[in-house]
């Protein structure tokens, strides 16, 4: 790195240590930085395309948006917060940004993050990322999912040592939810997973209640949008190299932030265990043509 940039990743700690500093003023975070007003403007300017006053502007507005769905505070106080020290210059600066007041974005959030140059965000709950120097990618995705089935099964083994023999030796009852699973229920939330997490990222409703004893023929019909609409989804964040990007996920109270990777990641898990006993409960009705449903051969294939 140059000493620019040097100097840039280490204004983003510094600022990062001060966002609730209300005497953090350029002068004092230039001071911090050993260098004078006049060269941390220039440097900064430079590197990350955008004023150093205006960069902590940007970074407090992204971090009122995401106060404004995971708390409850009022407005006035995220305001505060931000630096703003009336409800109507907050209002009006988050409206340039976002597109729409803080009460709309509150019912209706989208994307936290404001486009800059310099791609340095807000990173939930509290502190600033530089942009990552080695993107996630697909086949990272797959190797962080192998290693964390490797560790988890090593946690298992660790935990199964405090058991009796007698516990380790009962019949299990498979179960992943509260209630008694069926055949029906498992397939209806399969195809629930996928359409409330694309509710999720379009920042919109989901609703619980069609999975309540959901017909066959219903089931086809929302798999033939749910699937397509998921699948595109994550095409599109593998394309761009955004699976380490955050979305906010409204459904969840408080609402919650999460990596477009880690919900592939947590798709993938907890489906792979209600397929498999799908696979089981229709083998069991004598329909055993799908096998285990292991997708090894099937991702060997060309893709159709």
């Amino acid at each position: 790195m140059s000493a620019a940039t040097d100097t840039f990743a280490a204004f983003v700690g510094v600022l990062s240590d001060a966002l609730d500093d209300d005497g953090a003023t350029g002068d004092v975070l230039a001071s911090r930085l050993f260098l004078s007003r006049f060269h941390f403007d220039r440097v900064i300017s430079a590197v990350a395309g955008e004023p150093p006053a205006a960069f902590r502007r940007r970074i407090l507005l992204e971090r009122a948006a995401y106060r404004l769905v995971t708390t409850r505070r009022r407005i006035i106080d995220v305001a505060v917060e931000a630096g703003y020290s009336s409800h109507e210059a907050f209002s009006r600066a988050f409206a340039r940004s976002y597109g729409c007041g803080p009460r709309d974005w509150r019912r209706h959030p989208r994307r936290i993050q404001i486009e800059a140059p310099s791609d340095v965000h807000f990173q939930p709950p509290g502190s600033l990322r530089l942009p990552a120097a080695r993107r996630i990618t697909a086949m990272d995705l797959l190797t962080r999912m192998v290693e964390h089935h490797v560790w988890l099964l090593g946690q298992m083994v660790e935990r199964a040592e405090r058991l009796t023999d007698d516990q380790l030796d009962q019949v299990i009852e498979l179960s992943v939810d509260e209630e008694q699973q069926t055949l029906r229920s498992l397939l209806s939330r399969l195809i629930g997973q996928m359409d409330m997490w694309n509710a999720a990222i379009a920042s919109r409703d989901y609703d619980w209640s069609v999975e309540k004893h959901e017909s066959v023929a219903g089931m086809r019909r929302r798999l033939a949008s749910v699937g397509p609409a998921f699948l595109d989804q994550v095409r599109g964040v593998v394309a761009e190299n955004r699976l380490d990007d955050t979305f906010v996920d409204a459904l969840c109270e408080p609402a919650e932030v999460f990596t477009y990777g880690g919900m592939i990641a947590h798709v993938l898990t907890f489906a792979a265990h209600r397929r498999t006993l799908v696979v089981l409960a229709l083998d069991n009705a004598g329909i055993g043509d799908l096998g285990w449903g292991d997708p090894m051969k099937w991702v060997a294939e060309p893709a159709a």
